[in-house]
């Protein structure tokens, strides 16, 4: 899956709690948009996103995950 693999590369430096948020952030992502597939290639395109903006501190969920979709413009 695109998000364990991108969090196990980088040095961001987040402790658990904020990688669970993460973790649960793209799953809610996926899930809202409708993506079953784990091979597809907008999977690693939500995840750098999700990424992205919990480097900003935001550290919720719910709040990371339309932040994901409102940056994609994905409807």
């Amino acid at each position: 899956m695109a998000i364990y693999r991108l969090l196990e590369n980088s040095a961001l430096g987040l402790g658990p709690k904020e990688v669970n948020c993460i973790i649960e952030a793209y799953e809610q992502t996926l899930h809202t948009l409708c993506v079953k597939d784990r091979d597809d290639p907008l999977t690693e395109m939500i995840a750098k996103k999700i990424i992205g903006i919990a480097q900003t501190g935001v550290h919720d969920a719910a709040q990371l995950s339309t932040l994901a979709i409102k940056e994609l413009s994905v409807r």
